[in-house]
C-alpha cells in the first residue's frame, strides 16, 4: 500500500462505515479498482481502521457512553452484541473468505437496495424513540439482524437498523442504537484480527509490521476518525428528514456497476 492508497481507503471507511451501504463492499471494491495486493498487511488495516470510526462515536455520544448511572444501557449493547460474537467466532474462517468475492458484495448491495426502497412503507408508525425504552429482547433481536452483516456487502447499519425499525423504533432512534452497537462489535473484530496477526507473526519469528506499516494504520485511524464525525452528523440530520430510498438507489446502482465491472474483467469476481 502507498499514502495515496492509504489515505482513500481511509476516507472511504469513514464515509460509508455508519451510512445503509457497506463500509466493507466499498473497502474490497476501492482495494480491488486501486490494484492493492491482498496481502497481510492490506487485510489488517481494512479491519483495524474501523478503530478510528468507533472512537467517532464514543466521541459525539459521549455522554450516553460516560453515563455510568446508566448501567443497563451497556447490558443492552451487550445483549445485542452476542449473536454477532458467537457466530463471529464459529464461522471466521468462511466469513474471511467471503471477504475476497466481489461477486457477493454486488449481490447484498444490490439486494439489500431493493429492501431498502420500501422499509419506510413497511415501518411507517414506529414510535419507540428513547434508547430507555428498547428491552432486553428488543436488543438481543436487532442484534441478531446484525449478523446477517457478515456477508459482505450488507452493510452493518442497514443490517441494524433494519433490526431496529421491525423493533419499532424511529428511524433516528434506529441509527443512532446502530451506531452504539458498532462500539463493541468493530472494537471486538478490530481486537481480534491484531491479536491474530500477532500470533502468526511471533510463531513465523517475523515482524507485525514492516517499516512505515504502523505510521500508515495510525493516520489511516485519524483519517477515519475525521470523516466518520462528519458522516455521522449528517446521516442523522438526513434520517430525521428523509428517506431510506436514495441509499437504496445507490446500493442498487453500485451492484449493478460492479457487476458491470467484473464482466469487464476489471475487478475479480
Amino acid at each position: 500500500m502507498t499514502w495515496l492508497q492509504t489515505i482513500v481507503l481511509s476516507i472511504v471507511e469513514g464515509i460509508t462505515e455508519f451510512l445503509p451501504i457497506s463500509s466493507t463492499g466499498h473497502m474490497i471494491i476501492a482495494s480491488s479498482l486501486m490494484g492493492i495486493a491482498k496481502d497481510d498487511f492490506t487485510k489488517l488495516f481494512e479491519v483495524c481502521v474501523q478503530l478510528g470510526a468507533i472512537l467517532s462515536v464514543v466521541v459525539l455520544y459521549w455522554r450516553k457512553f460516560l453515563d455510568f448511572s446508566k448501567w443497563q444501557f451497556y447490558v443492552k449493547l451487550i445483549v445485542a452484541f452476542i449473536p454477532a460474537a458467537i457466530m463471529g467466532l464459529l464461522f471466521a474462517k468462511r466469513i474471511d473468505a467471503l471477504l475476497e468475492s466481489s461477486m457477493v458484495v454486488g449481490t447484498t448491495l444490490f439486494i439489500g437496495g431493493i429492501v431498502l426502497l420500501f422499509i419506510d412503507r413497511v415501518f411507517k408508525n414506529n414510535t419507540i424513540d428513547k434508547v430507555e425504552q428498547i428491552g432486553y429482547p428488543k436488543a438481543f433481536i436487532i442484534g441478531c439482524f446484525q449478523v446477517l452483516a457478515m456477508i459482505p456487502g450488507t452493510s452493518r447499519s442497514a443490517a441494524t437498523i433494519l433490526g431496529g425499525l421491525q423493533q419499532k423504533l424511529t428511524r433516528k432512534l434506529a441509527a443512532e442504537f446502530s451506531f452504539y452497537l458498532a462500539v463493541p462489535t468493530m472494537f471486538a473484530a478490530t481486537a481480534k484480527k491484531l491479536l491474530d496477526a500477532y500470533k502468526e507473526h511471533k510463531l513465523a519469528g517475523t515482524p507485525m509490521f514492516q517499516p512505515g506499516q504502523l505510521n500508515m494504520l495510525l493516520v489511516g485511524n485519524a483519517i477515519a476518525f475525521i470523516v466518520a464525525l462528519i458522516a455521522i452528523r449528517t446521516f442523522i440530520q438526513y434520517v430525521q428528514k428523509h428517506t431510506f430510498v436514495a441509499f437504496g438507489i445507490y446500493r442498487i446502482i453500485a451492484g449493478l456497476a460492479i457487476f458491470g465491472l467484473i464482466f469487464m474483467g476489471i475487478i475479480e469476481g
